[in-house]
């Protein structure tokens, strides 16, 4: 794999938040189900999937920048003498393969085989401190991390509905949405990746937000369109409409205009800091298309106002 930095666009002393930003930006932009014909895409959006997880870890990190592990992950020299801290010897793994439509409808994507079983048994017991092979030994090394997508429905999303995933061992996980959920947004799951002998890797979540069918996010609001007759719109009346939330009633004011927009309160996204968006219920005159009454109301009478004089015409 190519050097990390260079594969996020970002400068060896960027801090955490450039390099997060960095990366929410790539996987926006390259994830496959945006890029279904386009493979190139996909392979792009693996590898900086794996430099994010290499630069996010602080540890990894600065391994990588000390020249211990390459970009993989792997130790840099794996069978060399003097390669690492305290004098080298064997370590470390080796990057493995990636696999796809894991179980529950999941992807995940695995690397990091480890070789200290092998060395175990080639050498009774593995490595001792102060001993064997080049001095001190380098600790066991932990499982590989364990790539996930989670595909999230929209209202489940504004709603933070607990979440069901499927781990790569068959094994279930309810999962809370986090406060400020939004698409390309990663949840670490602690010691739920692939075994190792220093103990298991993280699973990483990338959450992915599905549209729907009338709402729309607009920053932490929702929006959507709401047609109400005309008599509702001259007169003015409570209608019903659709929230995240369930139904509710909304009281549209004497001549309202189409276009006009209402505010329903707390009706939207959670915010990071527990405070949520409102609903945007902009008002949509829906005028019969062939009603006799109408028309013969309407012969009778004209609304003549300049209603275009704003537009210069």
């Amino acid at each position: 794999m190519a050097d990390p930095y260079s594969l996020l666009g970002v400068p060896r002393t960027a801090d955490d938040a450039a390099i997060k930003s960095a990366y929410r930006k790539l996987a926006k932009e390259l994830h496959p189900d945006r890029n279904k014909d386009n493979p190139k895409a996909s392979e792009r959006f693996s590898e900086v999937t794996q430099a994010y997880d290499l630069l996010s870890d602080k540890d990894k990190r600065a391994q990588f920048d000390r020249g211990e592990i390459d970009a993989n992950g792997n130790p840099a020299h794996p069978f060399g003498y003097g390669g690492g801290p305290g004098g080298g010897g064997f370590g470390g793994g080796f990057g493995g393969g990636r696999a796809r439509g894991g179980p529950g409808g999941f992807e995940f994507e695995t690397g990091g085989s480890d070789f200290g079983d092998i060395f175990e048994g080639l050498f009774g017991g593995g490595r001792r401190a102060g001993g064997g092979f080049g001095g001190r030994a380098q600790p066991p090394q932990q499982g590989a991390n364990v790539n996930y997508t989670l595909r999230v429905g929209f209202i489940d999303a504004a709603t933070r509905a607990p979440q069901r995933i499927t781990l790569q061992d068959g094994k279930t996980i309810d999962l809370k949405l986090p406060q400020g959920v939004e698409s390309g947004m990663q949840m670490r799951l602690a010691g739920k990746g692939a075994p190792g002998p220093g103990g298991a890797g993280d699973a990483i979540v990338t959450i992915e937000i599905d549209g729907h069918a009338f709402f729309k996010r607009d920053g932490d609001d929702v929006r959507v369109d709401v047609p109400v007759t005309l008599n509702e719109a001259v007169n003015g009346a409570r209608v019903r409409v659709p929230t995240v939330d369930g139904a509710v009633m909304l009281a549209v004011p004497a001549g309202a205009r189409s276009g006009q927009t209402l505010r329903l309160r707390e009706k939207g996204f959670t915010r990071k800091d527990g405070s949520r968006g409102a609903q945007l219920v902009t008002l949509m005159i829906d005028v019969p298309a062939d009603d006799a009454r109408l028309k013969a109301f309407l012969a009778d009478w004209t609304d003549s106002r300049p209603v275009r004089s704003d537009l210069g015409v």
